[in-house]
């Protein structure tokens, strides 16, 4: 293979952000960062990012960490732990250490990446690409790496079509026939849509391509200004769009899809109404998002679990999962479970039934208990006989309830039920 033809993947470094709060998702990120949220009845959201990079061919990756990291890095240690150095392999978890400064940890997403620039320019990658880590996708790389080389870009963005109503949460941009992006506006409150359709707005999807290079004299640039908030969104991109060459990359030419007339998948699973959609859509016959496509695999921490199992079979009491996604060590006992997710090592009690339900691992359900439209955080032990998703005055007085009418129920809140 000549060097032209060969894989820029290869070449490339990805920068994983996996340090943010995630406070939209309530309780769920009371102990955990949000990249490190259960999802998909076994994976965690950072395996997403992660399994991209792994899979176009990236082999050098580093995570930065920050807020309530000890889950997200006891996942990466167990899960991500493959790579050899003897192959030209590494694997680096860069926890927010205060290593320029000892006052500040991590300030922006862009301070993220230089306060550990030194860790990134030793493996001398020609480009790095910082990916955000708490997206559900699948994307390969290397067609986004071509374009930068290609059209000798100074920052390569990932971009992809919104309604004008969620994109006052993302930076949106305006780009002229060759792609070049003319204009970014980092979540506008009135967003400027896309010429020729006003019901959408063109978003970066916070996946950025530069020359290492490049990238090192701009965050030493930007960490000198002390009016900058040190941020890729707010300081770095715009201030390329109007000085330098910022292409946006569709998503639509590098995302892979579960048929080839699937849409293009993204989500951003940052709400308790968005966390509990996508879960449930991957219940469907063939949901957008294909979780089975050995071609390109989610690659995760596997627990060693026995498999699943079904037991009793009498009228009324009948262990059964229709339209449902179910874990190894997991066990219905006498309960039915429709269009629900159960995690590792669920048990579900007899005369239970479960329906629209993602519940994660370790919990279990109590006999006659009534559960519908409800997420279960890890380790819960729901009481017997309780109803939920009947009421919605009386779930609202006892759960957190969304306002799509989704109850998320922690162990303290079951607690408080019986104190």
């Amino acid at each position: 293979m000549s060097s032209t033809s060969a894989p820029l993947s290869r070449q490339a470094m990805a920068y994983v952000l996996a340090g943010g709060r995630g406070s939209r998702l309530m309780e769920l990120t009371d102990i955990r960062a949000k990249p490190a949220v259960y999802f998909g009845g076994k994976f965690r959201i950072v395996d997403f990012a992660l399994s991209n990079a792994l899979n176009s061919g990236i082999r050098r990756i580093a995570v930065a960490t920050q807020y309530k990291a000890h889950s997200l890095i006891r996942h990466l240690q167990r899960g991500w732990n493959f790579f050899r150095p003897e192959r030209n392999e590494t694997f680096d978890i860069l926890p927010a250490s205060q290593r320029v400064s000892e006052e500040n940890w991590y300030l922006g997403t862009a301070d993220a990446v230089f306060q550990n620039l030194d860790i990134v320019q030793d493996y001398e990658p020609r480009f790095i690409i910082v990916l955000a880590g708490d997206h559900i996708y699948k994307m390969d790389f290397e067609p986004m790496l071509r374009q930068h080389v290609e059209q000798r870009a100074d920052v390569t963005i990932a971009c992809i079509e919104v309604t004008r109503d969620q994109a006052s949460g993302f930076g949106v941009m305006s780009v002229d026939a060759s792609d070049r992006i003319v204009d970014f506006v980092e979540k506008p409150a009135d967003p400027p849509a896309m010429p020729g359709n006003p019901d959408l707005c063109l978003a970066s999807m916070g996946i950025y391509v530069f020359d290492t290079k490049f990238l090192a004299e701009e965050l030493r640039r930007d960490a000198a200004d002390p009016q900058s908030s040190h941020d890729f969104g707010k300081d770095i991109i715009p201030r390329l769009v109007k000085q330098g060459k910022a292409v946006a990359h569709p998503f639509s030419r590098s995302c892979i899809r579960a048929t080839p007339d699937a849409p293009a998948y993204w989500r951003d699973v940052g709400t308790i109404d968005s966390y509990f959609a996508a879960n449930i859509d991957l219940t469907e016959v063939v949901p957008d998002l294909d979780l089975y496509d050995r071609s390109w695999p989610v690659w995760t921490y596997s627990e060693m679990n026995a498999p699943a199992k079904f037991v009793h079979d009498y009228p009324g009491r009948r262990g059964s999962a229709v339209a449902s996604l179910v874990s190894g060590g997991c066990v219905v006992s006498g309960a039915s479970v429709w269009r629900s997710l159960l995690f590792n090592g669920v048990r579900a009690n007899s005369y239970s039934r479960v329906e629209l339900a993602v519940v994660l691992p370790e919990v279990e359900i109590g006999r006659s208990a009534r559960l519908r439209n409800v997420i279960i955080d890890r380790g819960v032990h729901i009481p017997e006989g309780l109803v939920v998703g009947d009421n919605p005055v009386l779930d609202a007085e006892r759960f957190r309830r969304s306002e799509g009418g989704v109850c998320l129920i922690t162990q303290k809140m079951i607690d408080k039920l019986n104190a």
